[in-house]
């Protein structure tokens, strides 16, 4: 994939990156930022251990406060620049998620197969605001392999909400799953396909 020059001319949109605590989306945005994201990272102490459960991710060791932001911007297929924003991923923090989400193009529910329950309310969310988005599972090495069709059963989402592996810290996996975002939501929304003609 092409990553464009700072002085191409592009059109810019807005992406949301949420999902459950310690699903990866700060790893996913660091990952394919053109910038040096910007993270509001904390380390967890022990008294956040009531409310924030390390049940299956426990070498976590920091986590996302406020939200994270980086940037992407590709010449091919056409101009475009990704500005990403990464959601906490806490129940505490869920009210911030309705500032991140104004203006969005879309969203992408990140989620992965230890803790799948932890994203339910991401693509909950989404679905009550009314805007488009795709799941993407993280697969995180050594977790218990799951097919699409039990993730999507277990979300209970429609049919045409597209479902993804990716690897978060793969830049090129993080890619497609942002292409993907892109064209579900240009068809979503009937918007002209030459913004993202495949």
């Amino acid at each position: 994939m092409t990553q464009s020059s700072p002085a191409t001319e592009r059109v810019v949109v807005k992406v949301v990156v949420a999902g459950g605590f310690g699903v990866g989306k700060t790893t996913a945005i660091g990952s394919i930022s053109d910038i040096e994201p910007l993270r509001t990272e904390e380390v967890l102490t022990e008294q956040s251990a009531a409310t924030d459960s390390l049940h299956g991710i426990e070498r976590k060791t920091t986590t996302t406060v406020a939200f994270d932001f980086g940037r992407v911007g590709w010449d091919v297929p056409d101009p475009i620049e990704l500005y990403l924003f990464g959601t906490p991923g806490q129940p505490r923090f869920w009210d911030f998620w309705h500032d991140l989400s104004e203006g969005a193009f879309g969203a992408v529910v990140l989620t992965d197969t230890r803790r799948i329950d932890s994203s339910y309310h991401a693509a909950d969310f989404f679905e009550q605001c009314g805007l488009p988005f795709i799941i993407a599972i993280n697969r995180f090495p050594g977790t218990a392999p799951r097919t699409l069709e039990e993730i999507r059963e277990a979300f209970d989402v429609d049919s045409d909400v597209p479902l993804m592996f990716c690897d978060a810290r793969n830049p090129e996996s993080v890619a497609s799953v942002l292409l993907t975002l892109l064209q579900h939501v240009v068809k979503t929304r009937s918007l002209n396909s030459t913004l993202l003609d495949a």
